[in-house]
């Protein structure tokens, strides 16, 4: 699941990012709203996290902005804004959820993926092909019922096959959902995770495989 982070105290978003990270999120961070524009605009977000107190103004207007422009992606309001109207005011511009200062990393852990649960796009389902299964929310992923270790940019991965529903996807679509924005990545690092992946399903006995279309991009399949 990739996330964006908008909050402008840089030590701050840096810790939530490795704590996430730990969880399996891959998290995109900027400070601003007129950043968040940009990088919503680029990248399709399963989830967003947002402070209020931007530089450029309240985050609220950021989620006004989307819902008006019909994007329903998830957004838990970061802030330190605690009186009964605030959270008024941050729910009836459209957010999911309202998550006060200071907090427990696993309390953000576990509003993240409530919001990621909700009926929208089925995110709650396991997402399955074959004997391959994947649980969105606790990021496990089984064969054949047998649950095996799967690394996070390895499930990222998977995750987005098993989305795409037969469809090829691209290696640079692969790699702007799995790698963060701005993060340096190398020419073959999707292939190596695809490889290593591809490997480990093979081994937990699974009856579909990765297959590659070159110039075309990587689906689910048994080649029949």
């Amino acid at each position: 699941m990739r996330l964006l982070l908008v909050e402008d105290h840089l030590s701050f978003a840096m810790y939530i990012k490795k704590e996430l990270a730990k969880e399996g999120f891959t998290v995109d961070c900027v400070g601003t709203i007129s950043d968040g524009e940009v990088a919503v605009k680029t990248v399709d977000y399963d989830a967003m996290i947002l402070d209020r107190g931007l530089p450029d103004g309240d985050g609220l207007n950021l989620v006004r902005e989307l819902r008006e422009n019909g994007d329903a992606t998830p957004i838990l309001i970061l802030t330190a804004r605690d009186s009964v109207d605030d959270r008024v005011e941050g729910l009836a511009s459209g957010s999911d959820d309202y998550l006060l200062k200071p907090f427990a990393m696993k309390e953000l852990v576990a509003r993240i993926r409530a919001l990621l649960r909700r009926p929208k796009n089925d995110l709650g389902l396991s997402l399955t092909v074959g004997n391959i299964a994947l649980d969105p929310s606790s990021r496990q992923v089984s064969v054949e019922g047998v649950t095996i270790r799967c690394p996070r940019r390895e499930t990222g991965i998977l995750e987005n096959l098993l989305r795409s529903k037969g469809r090829y996807i691209s290696k640079d679509a692969l790699q702007d959902k799995v790698y963060g924005f701005g993060e340096e990545v190398t020419s073959n690092a999707v292939e190596l995770q695809v490889s290593r992946l591809r490997k480990r399903l093979k081994d937990a006995g699974a009856d579909v495989h990765i297959i590659n279309q070159r110039g075309v991009g990587y689906c689910l399949g048994d080649d029949s």
